[in-house]
């Protein structure tokens, strides 16, 4: 197998290298990518060092025998009206250069069972097209409405808690409404005893990786009221965000470096003080920024001493999220022709999503897929006909528990076996007729198709479980007080989905919160601005 011919970003050479740097980020994540970016804009030399071939974190796209997909933007919300937080964020980033087309009204096209249920953009369509599906159901879904804008609410207190001192931030906790993190189906029982209307309302949650017994409600409504207003997708792919930000790290003299792989922070006289290479170059800066994950952080970037100790100890306090399979597929036609939607397919069973997912996970081979999310990139990017005429692309996720292919795991990246490659092809065409079972005419129309392993996120991501979501999103999670972006070891920030939520939107945030933080009270026309307008 080939890699990928799409690359973004500066090969890394040490003699390349333009210091000193007023700070060094570990990883081009989004929250790196934008932590960098916002530094550079406020006069700071920023480097990035990524250990992939190419940047952008799980926001970049590959191309392999005449296709292009994303592995991980699959859609975006909250971009479509210019004042939005997520939206002002990428304008500043990008100085408007990135733009964004709507998908289709339905957003999100719901299987569960043999029923169909859209969630449509706008919350009175939303709304309405609920009460049509649930009739004799419309006070629920008229407060759990209310829920979600509770929680948005809350969470600017919670937000504004990570940039205060701990003992500050608690009081702002009780401003939080007594739901807030609460597991998402305990939250929605109290609304309605349908289960079918739980199930749509929870149809998304393979967004955040946790079925809704598990998952903080706090996440659930984050999601949920983040595409409220409908998805949207990159014009020109996902990779069109690394490379409208890596300019703005660029003007500020600083740049993106790939095949960039960081062993060690430093920590020289108690505090963080640069970066050791793979080949051995030292490189110093005041601020060592990692966007590499707290496992990856804590677990084996700081070296052994008094200063990793605390945070090794919290990691028992933190799960990693849930580990995925992705089939990217090829189709020698056009999305038009081939009638590929802008909506994204969630497929279920039935509406016990803890019930089927339980039963997966204990004889996968015999047990119906849990979840399988369809996703249609080349039809939602107006651009992709003009980089790739003729052509379409379609990804199909599904779970993939890392220990299910462990065994393989210290074998070479497209060197791994029959064995390896057989247990994948089974995958492979499940996936392909739940496809098949919803767009029957697509049958005989694929013309090529590759799938991932959580061992590819494990390579190309250095997420080691091949998590997608960094850590889990369970109640538990957001009562780590040390998920912040300031750590106790000066001089070491933290950015990403772990110090925030998963998703682009969340590492987007991240981004902005760490740069506050670094940024104290000279960060006051920054926040203004991204908060006020």
């Amino acid at each position: 197998m080939q890699p990928s011919t799409l690359r973004i970003g500066k090969r890394y050479r040490a003699s390349r290298l333009n210091g000193p740097y007023d700070a060094i980020v570990i990883g081009s994540g989004i929250g790196g990518l934008t932590t960098a970016a916002l530094l550079s804009r406020m006069g700071r030399k920023v480097a990035v060092f990524e250990q992939h071939y190419t940047a952008g974190g799980f926001t970049h796209s590959y191309e392999r025998n005449g296709y292009e997909w994303d592995v991980g933007v699959h859609y975006i919300g909250d971009v479509g009206a210019p004042h939005t937080l997520t939206r002002r964020l990428f304008d500043y980033v990008t100085r408007g250069q990135l733009t964004w087309a709507p998908m289709d009204a339905s957003y999100d096209r719901l299987f569960i069972g043999d029923r169909q249920i859209d969630l449509v953009a706008g919350p009175a369509n939303f709304a309405a097209a609920l009460k049509r599906e649930f009739p004799g159901e419309e006070q629920a879904i008229d407060t759990y409405l209310d829920y979600l804008s509770q929680v948005a609410d809350a969470m600017r207190g919670y937000t504004i808690g990570k940039l205060l001192p701990k003992m500050l931030a608690k009081p702002l906790q009780r401003r939080q409404p007594a739901f807030f993190n609460q597991p998402t189906r305990d939250v929605l029982s109290q609304l309605t005893r349908n289960q079918t209307l739980i199930a749509a309302l929870t149809g998304q949650w393979g967004d955040n990786g946790l079925p809704p017994a598990q998952s903080s409600f706090l996440i659930h409504a984050l999601i949920a009221r983040h595409y409220l207003y409908g998805g949207y997708y990159p014009i020109g792919g996902a990779s069109r965000m690394a490379a409208t930000i890596i300019p703005v790290i660029q003007e500020g003299g600083g740049d993106v470096f790939t095949y960039a792989d960081v062993q060690q922070i430093l920590i020289e006289s108690d505090r963080a003080a640069g970066v050791r290479m793979a080949d051995g170059e030292d490189i110093h800066a005041p601020l060592v920024i990692s966007n590499a994950g707290v496992f990856n952080t804590f677990g084996s970037l700081l070296p052994d001493g008094a200063e990793s100790v605390p945070y090794r100890q919290r990691l028992h306090g933190v799960q990693r999220s849930m580990a995925s399979v992705c089939l990217y597929i090829g189709l020698r036609d056009t999305a038009e022709n081939l009638r590929l939607p802008k909506t994204n397919f969630w497929i279920y069973p039935g509406e016990q999503y803890e019930q089927h997912l339980d039963a997966f996970l204990k004889d996968p081979d015999n047990t119906d897929l849990p979840l399988t999310y369809i996703s249609f990139p080349s039809a939602k990017d107006p651009d992709f006909s003009r980089r790739y005429p003729g052509r379409a692309t379609i990804e199909i996720v599904g779970l993939g528990p890392h220990e299910w292919y462990a065994a393989w795991a210290d074998k070479t990246w497209g060197k791994r076996g029959e064995d390896y490659e057989a247990k994948k092809e089974a995958y492979a065409q499940r996936l392909l007729e739940k496809l098949f079972e919803k767009m029957p005419h697509l049958r005989g129309k694929v013309d090529y198709y590759e799938l991932s392993t959580p061992l590819s996120t494990d390579y190309f991501c250095r997420y080691t479980h091949g998590e997608i979501y960094g850590l889990n999103h369970d109640p538990s999670r957001f009562k780590q007080d040390w998920l912040r972006p300031k750590t106790d070891i000066p001089g070491l920030y933290l950015t990403g989905q772990d110090i925030m939520t998963c998703g682009v939107a969340g590492g987007l945030i991240s981004g902005l919160l760490t740069t506050l933080a670094i940024s104290g009270w000279r960060g006051l026309p920054l926040a203004k601005r991204m908060f006020v307008g």
